[in-house]
């Protein structure tokens, strides 16, 4: 996959230089974490500085036909070596006609409406060493055919390359107990990292309603973890991709001031075939006190039939949180809530904070913080891990 990946750079760095007169944006990042509890394992830290660099490249021809975009990606950070990474997130060229679009190279697609877990989204894999929130995504080959007609938008995927799941070193935090170790890496698949996987998605609108059907088959994104010994003699957690399949739905219903969303799939081929799902709804206090505010509010149902079988922690949960957006010019925002786990009491404190600074500065901050962890919970291995983060970032 990595060879994959540099011959596709290589290729782009070939391409003739006129093609190459476009325009460059992007942003650098100094970020900054500090953990209050001292952590499990004596070997991780309990502060970190990281810096980042995303840049995106943007070139169009033939009348806006064709464009081509190249967004790489690289972190380095002062505590944990595997979270020093880079990748490219998008190396991507787009023939648009009249009510079709292909794609082809590395892309970034993301398919949800959820606030406080994303079900459906299962194209491309997680960068779980950026956060913990899985929001962050690594670059995933693909070729994407698209088109639109008065029934809706059908997305038909070609994905030629897997991408494992990155996670946190000896050094990091936010790990599990005991550490993934990568290099035991296994598949169901005899090709490997070299399956192919395919996808197809509808979505349509129909008044007031978003709707969006898609069965994957394919690579899990998501590994199942197994107690292994490394070369080192040391007790490890060694992941194995399965083939699966999966189908999903996603619905989102704008109601005046209410936003009511679900995700939901069902996967066979990880074990015993489950389903799974979140929904809830967001209400808007435009104005919020006569101001130019709008505070939403948000609840959502975590579920998943395995329950305490399930290799993630949110089986039967509870999420509320609330939104402020400030519309103001330097596009202030603060998202804040907590997800309560039902059978055992379990909390997940969260804050998101972010602020314009003049034209070209951005700062950010997290809190997050757990609370009322049992030893048996699958969060326990992050029981001490309640952090402050604060980042600063310069776009150009």
């Amino acid at each position: 996959m990595q060879r994959a990946l540099r011959r596709l750079f290589i290729l782009f760095a070939l391409l003739p230089l006129p093609l190459l007169a476009g325009e460059w944006s992007g942003y650098i990042e100094a970020q900054g974490r500090y953990f209050s509890q001292h952590p499990l394992e004596p070997e991780q830290r309990s502060s970190l500085l990281s810096l980042a660099a995303e840049p995106e490249f943007y070139h169009a021809w033939d009348d806006d036909r064709q464009s081509l975009v190249f967004r790489p990606f690289y972190r380095w950070d002062s505590a944990d070596s595997e979270r020093s990474h880079g990748d490219i997130r998008e190396l991507l060229w787009t023939y648009a006609a009249e009510n079709w679009e292909l794609q082809a190279g590395i892309g970034k697609v993301f398919w949800g409406v959820t606030e406080a877990r994303h079900l459906v989204d299962i194209i491309n894999q997680t960068d779980l060493v950026e956060n913990l929130d899985a929001e962050q995504k690594l670059g995933q080959p693909m070729i994407r055919f698209s088109s639109e007609r008065d029934w809706g938008l059908l997305d038909l995927f070609v994905l030629p390359g897997f991408r494992e799941r990155t996670f946190p070193g000896i050094h990091g935090r936010f790990r599990s107990q005991p550490r993934v170790d990568r290099d035991l890496t296994r598949y169901e698949s005899d090709k490997e990292d070299r399956h192919i996987d395919l996808a197809i998605r509808w979505a349509h609108s129909l008044g007031d309603w978003d709707i969006g059907l898609a069965h994957f088959h394919g690579t899990s994104r998501t590994p199942d973890l197994a107690p292994a010994s490394n070369t080192a003699g040391e007790t490890v957690l060694a992941p194995f991709y399965p083939l699966i399949d999966q189908t999903s739905l996603d619905l989102q219903a704008t109601k005046g001031d209410w936003l009511w969303k679900l995700e939901a799939a069902y996967r066979s081929g990880q074990g015993d075939a489950y389903s799974a799902a979140t929904g809830g709804f967001e209400y808007t206090y435009v104005g919020v006190l006569q101001s130019d505010m709008d505070l939403g509010v948000l609840m959502e149902y975590l579920y998943d039939e395995r329950g305490d079988a399930a290799p993630i922690a949110f089986e039967n949960d509870l999420f509320i949180g609330l939104r402020l957006t400030a519309n103001d010019a330097q596009s202030s925002e603060l998202l804040t809530g907590v997800i309560r786990d039902l059978d055992s009491g379990a909390l997940l404190f969260n804050l998101e904070a972010s602020r314009r600074l003049g034209d070209s500065w951005k700062a950010a901050a997290q809190i997050r913080i757990w609370s009322n962890i049992p030893e048996d919970d699958q969060l326990y291995a992050f029981s001490r891990d309640d952090y402050v983060e604060l980042s600063l970032a310069r776009y150009f």
